[in-house]
């Protein structure tokens, strides 16, 4: 059995105070993009690997992740306007290689989310393979509701990279491009289209997205 990973690299600069693309900034040696496309080499199991990019990035995102590869392959695929757009192209990249079985569970991660690890990936593979579908949960804490009260301390934040076994994902994304649908979330897909049942599997704030000017400055001292 072999895995394929999407990496989602279409976000935007705006809310770290960037003029390009927050997963281009600098993170150590490489970039937020280079981190994630570093780690996702490095697990098991894996047969293909599909980068989704801003029309116009390819090549700031080669300059990016090339000197990574070695003698890998990765498809590089334009994202649409949306992420759901994105995700589906990714897919149709893959589905003859799902449709052949030679791919039977598919990751999608958000490249903004750097310090996800290669054993976070593994073990939603497993989990994914056993139940369907797999989503990574962390607990957040320092919650108050707007009475200044704090909140129930059993809620978890979802985070990626969030997998699914191919087939199922192939089929729910046709299904919702024949309506016309689209979702925020790839969970969501596959709880309106499918059967499957989706597990957490638990991680760590540690998983953080980069999403304002402090987060990369906390992923340089993590990672």
């Amino acid at each position: 059995m072999s895995a394929a990973i999407v990496l989602l690299a279409g976000g935007s600069g705006s809310r770290v105070g960037a003029g390009l693309n927050k997963v281009l900034l600098p993170l150590g040696p490489t970039t937020v993009l280079g981190r994630s496309m570093a780690t996702a080499l490095e697990v098991a199991g894996v047969a293909r690997i599909v980068l989704v990019v801003r029309p116009g990035e390819q090549a700031a995102v080669a300059e990016a992740v090339v000197p990574l590869l070695g003698e890998r392959e990765v498809a590089v695929v334009a994202g649409g306007t949306t992420r759901h757009q994105s995700e589906w192209q990714a897919i149709q990249v893959l589905a003859a290689d799902i449709e052949s079985g030679a791919i039977d569970v598919v990751a999608i991660h958000d490249s903004a989310r750097p310090l996800a690890s290669a054993l976070l990936y593994e073990a939603t593979f497993e989990a994914a393979r056993e139940h369907g579908g797999a989503i990574p949960a962390a607990p957040m804490g320092h919650l108050l509701t707007t009475a200044l009260a704090p909140v129930d301390g059993t809620l978890v934040g979802v985070q990626t990279p969030q997998s699914f076994r191919a087939p199922d994902l192939l089929a729910a994304y046709r299904s919702a491009a024949a309506d016309g649908s689209e979702f925020t979330d790839t969970a969501g897909c596959l709880e309106r289209y499918g059967s499957v049942r989706i597990a957490a599997v638990a991680s760590t704030r540690l998983n953080l997205k980069v999403t304002f000017p402090e987060d990369i400055a906390v992923a340089e001292a993590l990672g």
